[in-house]
């Protein structure tokens, strides 16, 4: 596979930089990319505009003109399955990030051990956004992509999987089906799966989802959910 990733700053200096340490981490680990510089947000929007294929981002959130974080929040409005890794001198954006997604922040001047293993983590959630499940639908085989899934319920043989573009339903243990699903998935109790990428909040009785659904939490769940936003994230 090759990775396609946009560097977005508008620093000369720290975009040199991240485009060697991005070089760096591909040929010692033997990893393809397709790397693009931009030194402003509307730079990357013109051409992300043409071509959607990007699968990883570092991203400035202090730009003159449009921001990193509106930036961001253009790109999520159809595009849930690019990472997002935002790099920055500031710690006020922190609520911002996680509201598109990002799946990580680095503090200037970035460090390469760190950058390396970010990098490392991103192509995981990429190589799990390209996962799908396949689920038998209205006479014909629906192809799901699994970061779509927001959480799972079971009742009785059937599995009803809720997704951003709606509901499918399948027989199947749901033991099974978590099997999978992979690490960004967390089983609530018994009959529940949750999307770790859609929870927004979390009590002792409870999770609710960013679209506002609430998914029971079985009894002494609720420090493991934690742990896992926490490993997740």
């Amino acid at each position: 596979m090759i990775y396609k990733i946009g560097i977005c700053d508008d620093e000369d200096t720290i975009l040199s930089h991240l485009e060697s340490i991005v070089n760096k981490w591909a040929k010692d680990n033997d990893i393809n990319i397709k790397l693009e510089t931009f030194s402003s947000a509307e730079a990357f929007l013109f051409a992300y505009e043409e071509d959607k294929s990007f699968n990883i981002l570092l991203l400035d959130i202090e730009m003159p003109g449009m921001k990193g974080v509106d930036l961001a929040e253009r790109i999520r409005k159809d595009n849930k399955s690019i990472q997002i890794v935002f790099i920055t001198g500031y710690m006020d954006y922190i609520a911002q990030g996680y509201d598109v997604d990002a799946l990580h922040y680095l503090i200037k001047p970035v460090d390469e051990k760190k950058l390396f293993e970010v990098l490392d983590k991103a192509c995981d959630r990429v190589s799990v956004s390209e996962k799908v499940l396949f689920i038998e639908s209205g006479g014909e085989m629906v192809q799901v992509p699994i970061h779509t899934i927001t959480y799972a319920e079971v009742d009785k043989n059937y599995i009803t999987i809720h997704t951003t573009k709606g509901d499918f339903s399948k027989k199947q243990p749901l033991s099974e089906l978590e099997g999978e699903l992979g690490e960004a998935f967390f089983r609530a109790g018994r009959s529940f799966i949750v999307n770790l990428s859609f929870v927004k909040r979390t009590s002792r009785a409870e999770v609710e989802l960013k679209d506002g659904t609430l998914v029971p939490l079985s009894r002494g769940r609720y420090e493991a959910i934690n742990e896992a936003i926490i490993k997740y994230f």
